[in-house]
Parts: C-alpha cells; sequence; structure tokens
C-alpha cells in the first residue's frame, strides 16, 4: 500500500475531505462532547459524513480519530477505550470507502497530546511516544492505508510523531504543522519557518509534509510555495474556509465560502501541492467546489504531457493559404489595423438577429466576426454552426471560439474535423469558464486538457496527427488563435502561458479588454520577444455605471482607472452613460492603435448593441 499511495503522489494530485467538527456541529452536537466517542454512540452519522466526502469528490478521508490519543481521552474519562475508539474510527471509515467504486483512501488521523514537550521533562516525551504508538497501531488494526499526522503547533511534539509512528507501523506518514504564531507562542516553535519545518520532517522520515489549519487559504499559499521549494518529497495542505477558534482543544471555524477555498486550492496546485482539502469551517459542498477547480488544474497537467508528442506526417500549408485572417495575419506590410467584433450566438434555433448583427458589422468595416462558445458558461447555439450560419448567409470571414470544458478528447477532434470540413478555418481556442459561473451549475466540467493542450492538439491536425498519433491520410487548415489578458493579476504566470500557447502552435492572440494602457505596455515589455506574433487588444465599451463598477469589482483582471469612473459618474442618466462609455472606448481605440506590435481590435459588443461598436470605430477613421 505504502509503493502504491506514494507512486499516486508522483503523477496526481490527491483531493482530500474537509472538516468532521464543523459538519457535526452544524448537526446540533455540541462541541463540548467528545467527537471521537460518536465512533462508538452513533457510527452512522460519521459513516454518513464520509460518504458525503467522497461523493463530493474526495480521493481521501480521514477518521474521526484527531484527538483519540490516551492522553487526550483521559479528561473524557475514555482512556480506557483509546483502541476500541481508534480500531472503530477506521472500520467507520473503511467502511465508506468500501462502497464506492473507485479506490478511496483512508488516512488515520492523529492530533498532538496536548503537552509541552519543550519543557524538557523526559517523562512527558515518553508519555507521548507511547500515545502515538499505540494510537497508530490502532488505526492500522482497523485499516486504515496511511497515517496523518495534523494540527501541530509544536515542531518537536510533531517530529516526536512521526519518529514514533514510523518505528510503529509500515505505512506512509503525512506530516503537517499548523502555523499560528498565537499557537506556536507556547512552544519553542515561535519563528519556524516553513524551510525549516520541512527540512525537519524530512530529516524525521515523513512521507510527505505539509501544513493545515492555523490560518485562512490566503496564508497558506506562501507556506506550501516555500515547503515546495525545500523538499522533494510530496506537500500537502488542509486550509480553514475561515479564521478558528479554540474549544475544548478542538480548532472550529463557523461559515465557510467555498469558491474562495477553492480558487485558493487551485493556486496551492500551482504551487505544487500533491495533497489537497479543507480544514475547519469547510464541508461537502467546499470540497465539492475544489475539486471542480482542481480540474483545470489537473487539464493543464495532462496538457504538459500531451505537448510533447509533436510528431507531425504532413507539413502545415503556409498561414497566408489557410484563409482571409491567416493571410491578412501574414501580411507583415499590412498598413491598417484589423477589426474582429464578438457576435453571440442565439439561446434558441433563430440565428436571424445574428445574422443580421453579421450584416450591419460587415457593412460597417469590420473584418471578421467571431462566435464565442457557451460564454460565461451559458449554453448557446453551437459556435461552429453559428459561424456556417453567419458565413453562407453575409460571406462574412468567422473566428470560431472552441472551448475545452464540455467535450472530451474525441469529442474535440470530431468537431475539429467536421469544422474544417465545412471549410471554418479561424479558431480561437479557450480553456472555457467553469459550469458553477453559469446557469446550470449542476452540469459536469470535462477539462480533458487546457488551451495549451488544445492548441496543440489543433496543431497536429493541421500536420495530419490525430489523437494517438493516427496519421489522418490529410490535414486541416486552421489558423490558431488564442487568449491572453494583460491586466491578470498573476502577470508572471500570464506570460508563461503567453509562451507556451506560443510553442504549442498558436498563430494570434485575443486580449481581455484593457482599460489601462500602462498595462498593456507592460504586457507588452514581458513579452517583447515574440513582437512577431499577432495581437488583437479588447476594447469593450462601459454601458453604464453599474456596468463599470461590476467590471471594476467583481470580474478578476478588470481594472477601470479612477479618472474614467469619475466619468461614468459624472453622466446623470444611463443614456448619458452609455454615450460616454462610447467616448472612453474611442479614446482608449486611440491609445491602442498608436502601439505598433498590436495588429488589430477585438471588439465586445456591450450587451449586444452592435451600433456601438461603430461607434466607437468612428475613432480608426
Amino acid at each position: 500500500m505504502i509503493m502504491n499511495f506514494i507512486d499516486k503522489l508522483k503523477n496526481d494530485i490527491i483531493l482530500g475531505d474537509g472538516a468532521m467538527g464543523t459538519v457535526l456541529y452544524s448537526r446540533g452536537i455540541f462541541i463540548n462532547r467528545c467527537y471521537e466517542e460518536l465512533n462508538l454512540l452513533q457510527p452512522e452519522v460519521i459513516e454518513e459524513i464520509h460518504s458525503e466526502y467522497i461523493n463530493a469528490g474526495s480521493d481521501l478521508i480521514e477518521t474521526n480519530t484527531f484527538r483519540a490519543n490516551s492522553i487526550s481521552l483521559l479528561k473524557y474519562g475514555l482512556a480506557d477505550k483509546t483502541e476500541e475508539i481508534n480500531v472503530k474510527g477506521a472500520e467507520i471509515a473503511a467502511k465508506a470507502a468500501e462502497k464506492c467504486n473507485r479506490k478511496i483512501y483512508v488516512a488515520g488521523s492523529i492530533g498532538p497530546t496536548g503537552l509541552i514537550l519543550e519543557n524538557e521533562i523526559q517523562n512527558s516525551r515518553d508519555e507521548a511516544a507511547t500515545a502515538f504508538t499505540f494510537q497508530a497501531q490502532s488505526l492500522v488494526k482497523g485499516g486504515v492505508d496511511v497515517i496523518i499526522l495534523e494540527t501541530f503547533y509544536s515542531i518537536d511534539e510533531l517530529s516526536l510523531a512521526v519518529e514514533s509512528v514510523k518505528k510503529a507501523v509500515k505505512l506512509p506518514v503525512i506530516a503537517q504543522f499548523a502555523f499560528d504564531s498565537n499557537k506556536t507562542t507556547n512552544y519553542k516553535s515561535k519563528g519556524i519557518t516553513p524551510e525549516k519545518v520541512a527540512l525537519k520532517l524530512v530529516g524525521c522520515g515523513a512521507d510527505v509534509v505539509g501544513t493545515n489549519c492555523g490560518a485562512g487559504p490566503a496564508a497558506l499559499l506562501s507556506i506550501v510555495e516555500r515547503m515546495s521549494s525545500s523538499t522533494d518529497l510530496p506537500v500537502s495542505v488542509f486550509a480553514n474556509a475561515n479564521v478558528s477558534e479554540m474549544h475544548e482543544g478542538r480548532m472550529i471555524t463557523l461559515g465557510t465560502s467555498s469558491e474562495y477555498v477553492a480558487e485558493y486550492a487551485r493556486r496551492y496546485a500551482q504551487a505544487g501541492a500533491k495533497i489537497i482539502g479543507g480544514c475547519c469551517g469547510t464541508t461537502p459542498e467546499t470540497i465539492s467546489e475544489i475539486s471542480r477547480f482542481l480540474k483545470g488544474v489537473v487539464a493543464e497537467q495532462r496538457s504538459q504531457i500531451f505537448v510533447k508528442e509533436k510528431i507531425d506526417f504532413l507539413k502545415p500549408i503556409p498561414l497566408k493559404k489557410r484563409s482571409k485572417l491567416g493571410k491578412l495575419i501574414a501580411d507583415k506590410n499590412l498598413n491598417r489595423k484589423l477589426v474582429s467584433v464578438e457576435l453571440s450566438p442565439p439561446t434558441g434555433i433563430d440565428p436571424s438577429r445574428v445574422i443580421e448583427g453579421a450584416k450591419l458589422l460587415k457593412a460597417g468595416g469590420v473584418d471578421f466576426v467571431n462566435i464565442p462558445d457557451g460564454p460565461r458558461a451559458v449554453p448557446k447555439m453551437s459556435p461552429i454552426a453559428t459561424a456556417k450560419l453567419v458565413k453562407d448567409s453575409t460571406g462574412m470571414e468567422t473566428i470560431v471560439h472552441y472551448c475545452c470544458r464540455d467535450r472530451n478528447l474525441l469529442g474535440m477532434q470530431m468537431d475539429l474535423l467536421g469544422s474544417s470540413a465545412m471549410g471554418l478555418n479561424n479558431l480561437m481556442l479557450i480553456t472555457g469558464d467553469p459550469p458553477k459561473v453559469g446557469n446550470v451549475q449542476s452540469a459536469s466540467p470535462v477539462f480533458d486538457i487546457d488551451s495549451i493542450g488544445l492548441i496543440n492538439l489543433v496543431a497536429g491536425l493541421n500536420g495530419g496527427r490525430g489523437l494517438a498519433g493516427v496519421d489522418l491520410k490529410c490535414r486541416t487548415n486552421f489558423v490558431i488563435g488564442a487568449g491572453c489578458n494583460p491586466g491578470s493579476v498573476d502577470i508572471e504566470e500570464e506570460v508563461r502561458r503567453f509562451e507556451a500557447k506560443i510553442a504549442a502552435g498558436a498563430n494570434f492572440f485575443f486580449s481581455q479588454p484593457v482599460y489601462l494602457p500602462e498595462l498593456l505596455d507592460k504586457f507588452l515589455e514581458m513579452t517583447k520577444h515574440h513582437s512577431d506574433i499577432p495581437l488583437f487588444v479588447g476594447v469593450l465599451p462601459l454601458a453604464s455605471l453599474r456596468n463599470a463598477e461590476f467590471l471594476h469589482n467583481e470580474v478578476p483582471g478588470m481594472q477601470i482607472p479612477n479618472e474614467i469612473m469619475k466619468q461614468m459618474r459624472s453622466a446623470e442618466t444611463k443614456a448619458q452613460q452609455q454615450k460616454q462609455g462610447i467616448i472612453i472606448a474611442q479614446n482608449m481605440l486611440k491609445q491602442i492603435i498608436m502601439f505598433p506590435r498590436v495588429r488589430g481590435i477585438y471588439l465586445f459588443p456591450p450587451f449586444g448593441r452592435y451600433e456601438s461598436v461603430l461607434d466607437v470605430l468612428e475613432a480608426m477613421e
């Protein structure tokens, strides 16, 4: 089992469960109870909670034995039931795991004894070592797969626990230290760094090092990053949903924010964490949300492997011969800026409004229309079908958005071959918004790969290479577009992905809307080594003050300058605000086109008002 568990960590992220105490408290079980005794008194309740976490996506569940060492149980008069409570706790978790049709690891949870070992009283150390040994052996009798030592504020006690458990049982040991200055003050651990903790635990024989509890999600991110850079061992992290309080030796956090915790879980994975779960305040809902967010990270990791396979059977045809878009962006001597406008598909089956919009834009001098793929995770007509209808009805050059959210690899290749057969050769390849942001939140995201992997897949099709390296005996002629965000909060990560997309085969980029020219300038400077790659910069006219405030406060990467906010506030009526939004967009457009590297403009019609787009474009005349 030890090799099975450790080997899995080499290639996969294991999703842990969340808090046991928080869920028990929410069900009316008071925090002054010994929750571990419930293994004997109400085993069906504990099993039900385990099952809820498994159904939420957990790959690893922890036994309800955190405070079930003989020293901690003594205060409840239960020391004589230490073995029974631990064996039963392990059996309950194992029973829940066995009912699942996928492998679920059972981790035997061991917490601190509460003794202050730093006082250097040998009797205390011996007593604690005996307690850890006996608890670990009892958990093994119950059938656990791994031991997890968690919420230790004393590095001396955690080290002693690791050494004791490693001598007593032959299972992997996860050792997690809790960084909390308010608690470590009681020990000699005050001020200890993540690097020193990691090295100390490695020296003691831990198989996984990590952190849990102690603080909210944001505070643990830097700890994960520093631990990951200090050791080659897998790193684990179980964050609180919020700041915790101590009740009867147990940390309890009430109130959660699932999306907030899940966003940080994604960042933990990107920072190198291999086991990710929740601590105080987290629930099955939190774990379900984390599971959704982590699929995107797993997709990126799959893409890194997928991108390596680049053996084409046919030489792709030159970019300028693939489509009108390809010809224009390949023309280095073109002395004008190109214009593409987003044309949203209908929510039903009537494409008439979309077609009329395309005709209006074509008459207004727009070069291309791009068709989004279920934007904001709202189901609409297929972008491929919409693009075909628009092209046949208007002769307009179309760019099809295609995302990774809704189809597996098989479906992607089938769709793309069909698109090529219909002459729809311009693509904008994106990862896609998760279903949670849309109006069908029960939908399951696929994310077999992310946008980088998808770009590589399409580049392979252009070389006659299909999935699994199959020779297609033909080739597609796609012009491959990708997205970027000059206003990203993590601009270094954005630049890294920008370069990875180019390496995978991207031919051009569309950016998110930009409202601060200095952000665009910084992005262009950081990517100056790729100045030959055409860039279309996004421009979105503000429709109202409320729209501006929403974009600034709620949309990641969107920053509306104070001066622009003041201009929007100066317009009293909604009509005046809409007019002001057009003026602001025109001024932004004038500044954007002054950047020599910008090859075109990517315009977003505010709420489908195509006339507003033509008003903005007057600034280019």
